[in-house]
Parts: structure tokens; sequence; C-alpha cells
């Protein structure tokens, strides 16, 4: 029996089938678009703390510590929880600060002190800067966030996000008030605020 276009509707078969197989095919395509979409932000994300690590380290060369922290390890804390914890483990291998070996150690934004000479704090963790910075305000410590805004709150560095550019906003007053010393040319690289 041969069937016409007219017999394929009749029988409910193939034009619905082919109609069905274009929205499967769609369904396929848009899930596939949404997985390399999510994929890609996932890659960019950790292409962005990469580079927060390699920035991070690179402070180590323009801040001049006090000579009760240049013995034992030099620690790079990190306050919350953050992808930038792997990507500097990873970074620091075979790394050192002088003759100090780098040693990263994560903390809780309800610690009682902060053992290091770099903290990062998350941006989960931003909003415990205050506090995290009045705790720490008499120690020579180097804190570092990544939310907008959080350089006038008591940060001494905050790298935000400005036109798709990593721009670090510098607060010289909170570097010196923790007795740290900061190259000249490094105040050239960033906005300096107050």
């Amino acid at each position: 029996m041969k069937l016409t276009a007219r017999g394929y509707r009749a029988a409910g078969t193939r034009v619905n089938g082919g109609l069905c197989e274009k929205r499967i095919l769609k369904l396929l395509l848009v899930t596939i678009l949404l997985l390399f979409v999510s994929f890609k932000g996932r890659a960019q994300q950790s292409d962005d703390y990469a580079l927060y690590a390699n920035i991070i380290y690179r402070f180590t060369k323009y801040v001049n510590w006090p000579a009760d922290k240049k013995s034992g390890d030099f620690v790079i804390g990190i306050v919350g929880d953050s992808p930038l914890y792997d990507e500097m483990k990873t970074f620091t291998i075979n790394k050192h600060v002088g003759s100090q070996e780098i040693v990263i150690k994560t903390f809780s934004s309800s610690s009682s002190s902060y053992d290091c000479q770099i903290l990062f704090i998350s941006e989960d963790a931003s909003r415990s800067l205050k506090k995290i910075a009045a705790l720490t305000e008499r120690s020579s410590i180097l804190l570092v966030s990544q939310s907008m805004g959080l350089a006038q709150k008591g940060s001494c560095i905050n790298l935000v996000i400005v036109d798709q550019h990593l721009k670090l906003e510098i607060n010289k007053s909170n570097i010196q008030q923790r007795n740290l010393e900061v190259a000249s040319e490094f105040l050239a690289l960033g906005i300096i605020v107050k």
C-alpha cells in the first residue's frame, strides 16, 4: 500500500513524527548551548582566579613587611570559600618570598586571629571586612578584597572589574597604618582611593 502525504497525516505517524524529531533536535541544541555557556562561564571564572593568584603573588615583590614577618613561612590566607585557594596552591608550588616558603591557608570570617602576611577576603566573606580590618589593624597584614568599594572600608588593595578589565584600588593609608611599605611603581599601577 502506497501512502501519500495526506495518508501520513491521516495515519498520524510520519508528519507528527517529523515535528517531534524537530522539537527534540531543537531541545537538544538548546541543551548543548546551555551546557557550553555554563562550561565557558566556569572556565572564565577559573581563569579569573588564576589571574588573581598571579597578581596576589606579585604583591610580594612590591610590598615590604617588617622584620618580624620575614621569618618562618610566608602565609597567604583566604577568608571564605573561594576557588582562589586551589589556584594559589597550584601557582605557588616551589615559590618563595625571599627565603620564606609560601603556605596557603584558609580562615573563617569569625576567626579570632589571622596569622598571615596577606589575607584575601573572598566576595562571600566581604560583609565581614570591617570586623576583620578592626581585628587586624595592629598587624602587618595586607588585606586584599574583590568587591566594589571595599578599599574605602578597610581593605588595602581591592581587585575590581571595570569595563571587563581588572583594576587595583589601592588604599595607601590603610597600607601604611599596617606598618607596610609599598613601592612607588606599584602605586602607579592602581587607582589610589582614600
